[in-house]
């Protein structure tokens, strides 16, 4: 099984303060992985050395074997690095397709591009790729509403959409299931099927357990920004130092 992404001797440092420290672990191509811990485990610093938001302090980022450490952000995107964040980040007062049309200016290559009057072009690419997005997952019918009047699993998946649209290799959920219920769990699940048939490859970050015990063939765990398991499933619930981690010394005992 090929590696996708790898990740070698990883550290990030803020001053004196180092969050994350020596990590290596890769992911496999289309695959899903989770990388879980306590709440300060160094997760969402790890993603955002990934997607570059941060500057790695040493070691390497490796994506399809090239060291991406010195790309910017935008060049992630556009080789195929795509994520989403913990809090739900559109524009609540625009239409779905809007949001999503939005959202297709990574793909662009050429200053120029941007002054495109998408809006304005019948059947233009970009709307007929966001419609056809929107039926593939059962969301035709939203395309023209408001994304604020929307219910939040709803808008979950939109905002997920809008990640998939730059057709990445690699998709990075942070919390993908926080705050659904049931239902809207089953079809965040079933969405996360349909894009690894895909051949789309993702990295969870996630607390709830059972969600991450179904969706991923593959887990990180970490602490104090160090790894200190890495299995599947059923080998990290058992780890000696997974359960301190969580429960404490005693409560592992």
């Amino acid at each position: 099984m090929s590696m996708l992404l790898s990740m070698q001797n990883l550290s990030k440092a803020f001053g004196g303060l180092e969050v994350v420290r020596e990590l290596s672990f890769d992911v496999p191509e289309r695959t899903a992985t989770a990388l879980i811990g306590p709440n300060g485990a160094g997760k969402t610093t790890v993603f955002n050395l990934i997607s570059g938001v941060y500057p790695v302090t040493s070691g390497s980022i490796r994506f399809r074997g090239s060291d991406i450490v010195n790309l910017p952000s935008r060049y992630r995107i556009k080789r195929g690095i795509a994520r989403s964040f913990q809090n739900i980040r559109l524009i609540p007062r625009l239409s779905v397709i809007d949001n999503l049309l939005i959202g297709q200016h990574v793909t662009l290559t050429r200053p120029f591009d941007v002054m495109r009057p998408f809006r304005l072009v019948r059947d233009h690419e970009w709307i007929c790729a966001a419609k056809a997005e929107l039926s593939a997952f059962g969301l035709g019918q939203y395309a023209d509403e408001p994304v604020g009047l929307l219910p939040y699993g709803i808008r979950k998946r939109v905002d997920l959409i809008r990640a998939t649209l730059s057709s990445p290799s690699v998709l990075m959920l942070d919390e993908p299931a926080a705050g659904l219920n049931a239902s809207e769990t089953r079809e965040l699940h079933s969405h996360l099927d349909t894009l690894k048939e895909r051949g789309v490859t993702l990295l969870v970050i996630e607390h709830d357990m059972q969600f991450i015990r179904s969706v991923c063939e593959k887990i990180v765990v970490l602490n104090f920004g160090c790894k200190i398991a890495e299995g599947s499933f059923d080998q990290v619930r058992t780890d000696e130092q997974v359960r301190e981690a969580y429960l404490g010394a005693e409560q592992a005992a």
